[in-house]
């Protein structure tokens, strides 16, 4: 039977299929469920440095409307600002703690961050709890016009290198595909020392109701199309970097997987696709991925990673190519 132990982040994992960051690991009851069905790794949920911000800030207001909070005595708002924050950041540390203290597979802690004023003090607190690793979900909106691409290019790297001299763990970077020039940024956090990058973030999108005329959330959960891009990433950049790539969104299936680690994926990170189908459905998609390497000879993933990637493939300009026209005047 092929064996499907592998190496990411500097970590063993037993297979390559690990949880991405999301409801489903935001509890040890639900870790330890998906331990048991055989993910190789979990990526908690993410700990919003807005979600922090933003929950003291309510709950200031509410203490204000009933009387319970003199804002004139700066003490005590900051008491009860430091407070808040404090509790959402235990709970986190516990969720560490206790994960690591019950499960045997890696854990491994995310935070979404905006900025390195405050996220380098939690990172060394979330190494302090036991996390295996650290997956630093960054993503800066350009909407300040007056900035430059290399401007806000150079944040990712700032809190990288912030983050990377606060902790030993190793540190995954997941980015959007929305840069200039996207190999160039990928090699620029090689340069800068992470140890991964997770290609890529899924972010929630605005639709609009043409009959109510209001705007609405799009779908939540990816579908399988969306794989496509992370597939070319991954194919472009492996084999061209040394650090992990992890591929994430759209991926449903067992093929996807196969395909992710022709492509050069170290690791698949999937969540939507257990949403729908729920944690034993990483069984029904480990069994695909050992059944089709046994079916093809290969006996452990070292030989698949990669095995079709830009950097080795015969017909390279496939993932080079965007434009579309090429190839619809040959659809009949």
């Amino acid at each position: 039977m092929a064996d499907l132990s592998t190496r990411y982040l500097g970590l063993n994992l037993r297979n390559p299929l690990v949880v991405a960051s999301s409801g489903l690991t935001d509890s040890l009851t639900k870790i330890i469920e998906l331990e048991k069905h055989g993910a190789g790794a979990v990526v908690l949920k993410s700990l919003f440095e807005e979600q922090i911000l933003m929950e003291a800030d309510y709950r200031i207001r509410k203490a204000e409307e009933h009387g319970e909070l003199f804002v004139e005595y700066s003490e005590t708002f900051d008491y009860a600002d430091v407070h808040i924050k404090e509790q959402e950041l235990g709970n986190y540390l516990k969720l560490i703690e206790e994960a690591k203290s019950t499960v045997r597979i890696p854990v491994i802690a995310s935070i979404n961050c905006m900025s390195t004023i405050e996220w380098t003090d939690f990172a060394k607190r979330i190494e302090k709890a036991g996390a295996d690793a650290l997956e630093l979900n960054i993503f800066v909106v350009p909407f300040n016009l007056k900035n430059s691409c290399e401007t806000n290019e150079k944040t990712y790297y700032h809190v990288l290198q912030k983050v990377k001299k606060a902790v030993r763990i190793p540190v995954a970077i997941k980015i959007s595909p929305y840069f200039s020039n996207l190999g160039k940024v990928i090699k620029g956090l090689e340069e800068n020392h992470a140890d991964g990058v997770v290609l890529f973030n899924r972010f929630t999108s605005p639709d609009i109701d043409i009959y109510n005329i209001k705007t609405t959330v799009a779908e939540v959960l990816s579908s399988p199309v969306e794989m496509a891009n992370s597939l070319r990433w991954v194919a472009m950049m492996a084999k061209r970097v040394n650090m992990d790539l992890a591929a994430t969104t759209g991926i449903h299936n067992g093929e996807a997987v196969v395909k992710q680690l022709l492509a050069g994926a170290t690791v698949v990170q999937m969540a939507s696709a257990l949403y729908i189908n729920g944690p034993a459905y990483i069984e029904k998609v480990l069994a695909f991925v050992t059944n089709w390497m046994d079916e093809k000879g290969f006996e452990t993933l070292y030989q698949v990673r990669g095995k079709l990637s830009q950097a080795t493939t015969v017909n390279p300009e496939v993932y080079e190519r965007l434009q579309f026209m090429k190839y619809f005047s040959e659809y009949k």
